[in-house]
């Protein structure tokens, strides 16, 4: 039995940690780009390679699994984020501040990548399988929560800023310094709050199973049962969400005359970041709980159709271009529930993969293919998107969730897995 560790006190900011930094890296960082002069050329080649150490940290994610505890590695690696962030708050002003900024950004992200892969493992190894779905909802909820921060309250914040500075770099600068501060006290409370018997759990754990070979655990990984259909799944599961997520906000934000909805930065900040929040956290909540409920096997397919069928509403949006700004609420809130709600069956199948031997690995080789899903698709939807105007590229996008939605139907595990065990 795992000790008891009061999961509620540090999982939520353990997650955020992970989210926060992924949000900022891959998301805020081409509305900074954007407003401080860049092309769209170099934004959309550079930012999507930023994907690229959530792809390959497999390649190095068996070291976290036999080097160190997975508490020192996401500490030290939250530390790092936070200083990567304040150093390029100080490059912005600086006449060469993209190339140095990219350059501080891709520490910044072989970091964050590397505490996923710790604190994914720490998650694992510190909660039993039944509390494990019972918290992914918990989980999932604030690791988006803090991207959903990332991309509205730090957004907002930073155009709060040009507005009342009148300089974009100054404006930038400060909010990149307020994310490494948030950052840095985030890191010190995950210091504090995070359980400290993970050595004690390794020491016990390793009486029935030895430490690998880094070969071992790619090995082991690619024997699994149905890999082939499990890592096709994985990679095509977020085929459509991935071109969403990239031209959803110039959707928002694009004027009428291009097919755009014509909000500004502030007005996505505050849909999203007030309304698609509370959606997502509801979501994400009940997605946990039906699961612990009832286990994977009942709520795997009307989960994945909660996660996609929401995008029918943009595809109106797109066509009929509604005076009313509650429709785009509607629409936001909809799409933001469905994602918390359906999301919970795509990571709870992740851990089923990777549950067995290394599984802090095989989870982070699991992800590893997730983000290649979502890099690839994403680097091309900015020509899908032009090529076909806002509203056909979201009838796209819905048909680009069908091939998932088949593959999941082949998938075998037992339907009861992640069902929180029945109290006698």
């Amino acid at each position: 039995m795992k000790i008891d560790n009061k999961p509620w006190l540090w999982i939520p900011l353990l997650n955020f940690a992970s989210g926060l930094p992924y949000a900022i890296i891959l998301s805020v960082s081409v509305i900074m780009y954007k407003s401080l002069g860049i092309n769209n050329e170099d934004i959309g080649i550079y930012t999507s390679l930023l994907y690229l150490p959530w792809v390959i940290k497999p390649l190095w994610s068996p070291f976290i699994d036999i080097y160190a505890t997975k508490r020192k590695w996401f500490l030290s690696m939250q530390l790092l984020i936070s200083i990567a962030f304040l150093i390029v708050g100080l490059t912005i002003p600086l006449s060469s501040f993209f190339v140095m900024s990219l350059a501080v950004f891709w520490v910044a992200a072989f970091a964050s990548a590397s505490n996923d892969v710790a604190s994914d493992g720490f998650y694992m190894l510190a909660l039993e399988k039944e509390q494990q779905s019972f918290f992914l909802g918990i989980r999932s909820t604030f690791y988006r929560l803090s991207m959903l921060t990332g991309n509205g309250l730090i957004v907002i914040i930073a155009g709060y800023l040009e507005q009342e500075y009148g300089d974009k770099q100054k404006a930038w600068s400060y909010t990149m310094i307020i994310v490494a501060a948030i950052m840095a006290l985030i890191t010190i409370y995950n210091y504090f709050s995070t359980p400290k018997n993970e050595t004690i759990i390794s020491q016990k754990e390793s009486e029935v199973q030895p430490k690998v070979s880094f070969g071992h655990v790619f090995v082991t990984f690619f024997q699994k049962k149905q890999i082939g259909l499990v890592l096709t799944f994985i990679l095509v599961f977020r085929l459509g969400e991935s071109q969403l997520l990239k031209m959803l906000t110039p959707f928002l934000i694009d004027g009428k005359e291009v097919g755009g909805l014509g909000l500004t930065t502030e007005d996505v900040g505050i849909i999203y970041g007030t309304f698609g929040v509370t959606a997502l956290v509801i979501g994400g909540i009940l997605g946990g709980i039906a699961i612990s409920k009832h286990g994977l096997g009942k709520w795997m397919l009307p989960m994945i159709l909660m996660m996609h069928l929401p995008i029918i509403g943009f595809i109106l949006l797109s066509y009929f271009h509604p005076q009313s700004e509650i429709y785009i609420y509607i629409a936001v809130i909809a799409e933001q529930f469905g994602y918390g709600f359906g999301f919970a069956a795509f990571m709870m199948f992740l851990i089923y993969v990777a549950d067995g031997e290394s599984k802090t690995a095989h989870y982070s080789i699991a992800t590893g293919f997730m983000a290649l899903g979502m890099m690839l698709p994403g680097m091309l939807s900015g020509f899908i998107q032009e090529y076909l105007g806002y509203a056909n590229f979201f009838i796209w996008v819905f048909c680009a969730t069908i091939p998932g939605l088949i593959l999941s139907r082949f998938l075998i595990f037992p339907k009861d897995f992640g069902k929180k065990l029945e109290q006698e």
